[in-house]
């Protein structure tokens, strides 16, 4: 029996390394032995910081998330590795094969093998733990609907906002506007194909390069609900804003009295647990991952990780996320 080392939350910036006995799968299910896991710098913080809110399970869907936010809890869902055991009914051949579960950081997990995704061969491992954020960024796309010649403003440049900038550097946009407080985000922004990046202290530099119209369409991916206020100063009459970020317990006023009422703004959320009702007749989660997998082939984020340690070094690691946010973009728990 082979032991397993876990991540444990206890309490709002309280976090600790277990050792623990990793049994052998039951008759259903694989044992995978973890490569890298990748930390979020949106949701898992608000874990660390105990900003999520109460009355919401951890996640919508995934089955080992369905408790809710009460510590000491395990959390994580980007741990990428290769199966080395097999339960009795399970194929012997799925050894060895190389996987991207949702599972909360640890150097050991079990999973049913349909809890699992296939690594495509020409994907390596650390792009490969990007698959949840390239699969929420394929799903901002598709929400926002940008239109040929559109003028498309993202604000925040984490890794989500840096995959959804790669994605939409692509399509025959007129702008492509980058908004975030750090500078290096704002450069990978720029490499990526925007057209011009600003700090959000530069919103009237943004809305002259904008003009009149304003931004045909508004991505919010700060993590902060006062962005929202900005979002609503670059929209013109009928401008789309699609939330994507998670504020979990944080709030804030949002002026909807001035050009948000007038401009009959349409204002929506976007949560990557679902398909877009408009697009379930055609789009399954599978055919989304197909998407992701492409783009990740394509963009390669991992030349984004600026950070890799061990599971014993979280303390400092999310310390330092927490009090310096500008010093990493992502950060990957290795385990070999």
């Amino acid at each position: 029996m082979a032991n397993t080392k876990q991540l444990w939350f206890l309490g709002p910036e309280s976090i600790e390394t277990r050792v623990v006995s990793c049994p052998e799968p039951d008759a259903d299910s694989v044992r995978v032995r973890t490569h890298c896991s990748a930390v979020s710098a949106g949701t898992e913080m608000l874990v660390y910081r105990g900003e999520l809110p109460r009355d919401l399970a951890l996640d919508a869907v995934l089955e080992n998330m369905q408790q809710s936010p009460t510590y000491p809890l395990q959390y994580g869902y980007a741990s990428v590795g290769t199966i080395d055991a097999v339960g009795a009914n399970v194929a012997k051949d799925m050894l060895g094969k190389r996987v991207f579960g949702f599972a909360p950081h640890a150097s050991h997990f079990l999973s049913e093998p349909a809890g699992l995704i296939p690594i495509p061969d020409e994907v390596a491992f650390e792009d490969a733990a990007f698959l949840a954020n390239m699969e929420t960024a394929v799903n901002l796309a598709q929400d926002g609907q940008a239109l040929i010649g559109e003028s498309v403003a993202v604000l925040g440049q984490g890794v989500v906002g840096l995959l959804l900038t790669g994605l939409l550097a692509r399509y025959p946009l007129s702008k492509l506007l980058c908004v975030d407080g750090i500078q290096a985000r704002r450069e990978r922004a720029q490499e990526l194909g925007a057209s011009a990046v600003f700090s959000p202290e530069q919103a009237s530099a943004i809305e002259e390069k904008l003009g009149e119209q304003g931004a045909d369409l508004i991505f919010e991916l700060s993590g902060s609900p006062q962005a929202l206020n900005l979002a609503i100063d670059l929209s013109g009459y009928g401008s789309r804003i699609i939330i994507g970020s998670w504020y979990g317990s944080k709030s804030a006023a949002i002026a909807l009295g001035g050009k948000a009422h007038r401009n009959r703004l349409q204002i929506s959320t976007s949560q990557v647990s679902s398909i877009a009702p408009a697009l379930s007749a055609r789009w399954t989660k599978a055919r989304r991952f197909d998407v992701a997998w492409q783009m990740l082939s394509a963009l390669k984020p991992s030349q984004w990780v600026d950070s890799r340690c061990g599971i014993d070094e979280a303390p400092a690691l999310y310390k330092k996320i927490h009090k310096t946010p500008e010093s990493i973009t992502q950060a990957l728990f290795t385990y070999e």
